[in-house]
């Protein structure tokens, strides 16, 4: 039965070239031999020691990859950034165009709008994976034949700018003017669609006589949210007067839709005669839940910017 010394060296030359194995079988066995003697001197069993010593050395396979210098990874620390950055540039347009353009074609000139979005996106797909593939098949050959790039050495000069501490981020705020336009759009859309199945006649949910008094009020709290929105992001952060804009903001429309909805006022009253469950109580049902609903919202986004602007000014 082979030592252990004898199945690991025999484990190592197995992933180095034949014409290394000799040089390589010598030095790996006095190596291990000396490391083991060191270990016997001090009084260790050498059982114990050999053991120790082949697993301090490692995977066998490893190991050989230090003695010939070979890479075990795809692409190493030298090549990683310039393949990772420029494989994320192509990825962010080139599939994307590829995949309009032939959802484009084939609406258009071939006529066939249906099959239009699955074809450009499987175009898209596969434009993505020849990407990902050949730009990390280069990579990994110039990683493989250490081919210089002659790129400019990396200065300080290529620092940026360090990030501003911001509580309101961009997304935020382009999120919370996106739903808000969306809910200015909804107070005239929903004035000419019809609410009712089987109708096709206008019949819009609010009652259209609000027209002349509070749905202007409503709409324009909405749009001095935007402005809000806007002034948050600007502040970089909340502050307690831009905390007080919004609690007011936020009463003067949910105040409104409150009153408007306990007494009946705000649905179309040809709406409501139109389903059996609002003719019923069902009004007074669905103004209860939105109106304890928006107390929350409006109770939550209190205590929510609060606490930001306290924690910035404590």
């Amino acid at each position: 039965m082979s030592s252990l010394t004898d199945r690991y060296v025999a484990a190592t030359l197995r992933a180095v070239p034949a014409q290394r194995r000799t040089e390589i079988a010598t030095e790996l066995r006095a190596s291990i031999e000396d490391m083991i003697d060191g270990r016997t001197d001090g009084g260790q069993e050498r059982g114990s020691a050999e053991r120790e010593v082949l697993t301090e050395l490692g995977n066998p396979e490893q190991l050989a990859a230090r003695y010939t210098d070979r890479r075990l990874q795809l692409i190493g620390p030298r090549y990683f950034l310039l393949w990772w950055r420029l494989l994320r540039l192509l990825l962010t347009f080139i599939p994307a165009v590829a995949g309009v353009a032939t959802g484009a074609l084939k609406a258009t000139v071939n006529g066939d709008p249906g099959a239009a979005i699955g074809a450009g996106f499987s175009v898209g797909f596969n434009a993505a994976v020849q990407i990902a593939f050949w730009v990390t098949f280069t990579f990994a050959v110039l990683e493989r034949t250490n081919t210089p790039l002659n790129l400019p050495a990396w200065s300080v000069d290529q620092l940026p700018e360090a990030p501003e501490e911001r509580q309101i981020t961009l997304v935020d705020t382009c999120c919370s003017i996106a739903f808000l336009l969306l809910a200015v759009a909804f107070l005239p859309w929903q004035h000419f669609q019809s609410w009712a199945s089987g109708d096709s006649s206008r019949l819009p949910m609010i009652d259209p006589a609000l027209w002349g008094s509070w749905l202007p009020l409503l709409a324009a709290v909405l749009v001095a949210n935007i402005g809000l929105e806007i002034a948050k992001y600007r502040a970089r952060r909340w502050t307690w007067p831009l905390v007080a804009v919004k609690t007011l903001l936020d009463l003067a429309f949910v105040v409104p839709l409150a009153w408007l909805l306990l007494t009946d006022r705000l649905l179309n009253p040809e709406l409501v005669q139109r389903f059996e469950w609002l003719r019923e109580g069902g009004t007074q049902d669905l103004a209860r839940v939105t109106v304890v609903i928006a107390a929350a919202i409006v109770v939550w986004g209190f205590i929510d910017s609060a606490v930001k602007a306290r924690r910035h000014t404590v």
